[in-house]
């Protein structure tokens, strides 16, 4: 009898954007010519082109390939060198992070959730409430968690609520934790965290020999100059702390699959009876067990990213998106509905109109606006009552989304 992992039993009906295109299949099967306006707002996905820099070295990289005295085959599971020096010269100067501590990949959101792979049983997880819902999900894929109550929220975890009151950003938790998953700027509600606020939580992880998985996927789309764009930017992080970053929103690679992981090597976990164990060779041990490493094609196309003329193409794709953020966010505020975030992430956080759920406000912008939107729900019980808009999208686009908010609320 061949036995299944019955913790996947555990997980609600669907996962929350699987459930978003259900709703919109049905959407678009039962009104054809509705269907024709449909501007998507929902899912954080990229619309505009690769950079020309990134074009160009895959173009060359492509050619390599095709020669026999430049072809490669498998290359380090790690990642080539020259894209990890890159990240650390452009990314992490002067922060003490060595190339050999970067480990790149296909994408954040796998990292976040195999990085589990190394962490064993009985630890005490904590998450933010609203939370991307990754970091839930992989914890019950492997056990981390009991069954969900009524509201979603599964036994086992440890809630930080993040409200209008705290700015989004969860005050330290009064009891022990050993994982701490914090995300910033933060997906789904756009908000950020001040340099004292990571301090702090710097010091609690410190204190309680815990670790911070530090999600900065969208560091590169902070515009004020005084928040930290990464953990390793607080005095005793490199200790406490990984952090995962990603080349998707940035350099527009959602479809072209490259991210990376930071794991310092003065990073620590615990055996069972308390003997210090550095995690960086558990999880390079991972890594090259289960994964062949992002294609050579691909990581020339990320290391151009950081090239002169990368940096200026990418520039101005963040510029452009976080352009039309500032559009949404004032569209939501003149309809007279509150707003958070899209100033420091290219996501804005709106409460839904008095009596309307989060998948309620979902029906209503597919319905009467066609535009979808994603419910705050989606992301936990806190996110009930808010919904989130993506500002990733052309700027045409986002004007007339923008038109029919004030339409649908005016």
């Amino acid at each position: 009898m061949a036995r299944i992992n019955e913790n996947f039993l555990k997980l609600k009906a669907g996962y929350l954007f699987p459930e978003i295109a259900r709703r919109v299949n049905a959407f678009t099967e039962g009104n054809p010519e509705a269907a024709k306006r449909l501007i998507r707002c929902g899912i954080g996905d990229v619309t505009e082109p690769l950079p020309e820099a990134c074009r160009q070295a895959m173009h060359e990289a492509i050619d390599e390939l095709g020669n026999a005295a430049t072809f490669k085959g498998y290359g380090p599971e790690q990642g080539y060198a020259f894209l990890r020096e890159a990240i650390v010269e452009n990314q992490f100067a002067g922060l003490g992070i060595a190339a050999d501590e970067v480990f790149i990949s296909d994408g954040s959101k796998c990292d976040t959730g195999n990085i589990l792979d190394i962490f064993g049983k009985g630890n005490v997880i904590a998450i933010t409430d609203p939370v991307y819902p990754v970091y839930v999900d992989t914890n019950v894929m492997i056990g981390n968690t009991g069954d969900a109550d009524e509201t979603g929220a599964y036994a086992g975890l440890v809630y930080l609520p993040c409200t209008p009151e705290n700015g989004f950003v969860p005050a330290i938790p009064d009891r022990k934790v050993d994982l701490v998953y914090l995300c910033y700027p933060n997906n789904p509600t756009g908000a950020t965290a001040t340099r004292a606020q990571l301090e702090a939580w710097v010091a609690y992880a410190r204190a309680n020999q815990a670790i911070i998985l530090y999600d900065a996927a969208y560091e590169a789309f902070i515009q004020d100059p005084e928040l930290p764009r990464s953990i390793f930017e607080i005095e005793g992080a490199r200790d406490c702390a990984m952090e995962f970053r990603s080349f998707s929103k940035n350099g527009g690679f959602t479809g072209v699959r490259c991210a990376y992981i930071v794991i310092p090597k003065t990073l620590k976990g615990y055996t069972a009876d308390g003997q210090e164990q550095a995690i960086h060779p558990l999880w390079s041990r991972r890594h090259s067990t289960k994964f062949n490493g992002a294609s050579y094609p691909v990581q020339k196309g990320a290391a151009a990213v950081f090239s002169e003329a990368g940096k200026a193409q990418v520039a101005a794709l963040i510029e452009g998106y976080m352009g039309n953020a500032k559009l949404l966010r004032e569209a939501c505020a003149a309809a007279g509905l509150p707003v958070f975030g899209g100033v420091n992430a290219p996501y804005v956080w709106v409460g839904c109109p008095a009596g309307l759920t989060s998948w309620d406000m979902f029906d209503k912008m597919l319905n009467e606006a066609n535009v979808v939107i994603t419910p705050g729900s989606g992301f936990g019980a806190a996110g009930e009552g808010y919904f989130r808009i993506s500002a990733f999208n052309t700027r045409a686009n986002v004007e007339e989304v923008c038109r029919r908010i004030g339409a649908t609320f005016g």
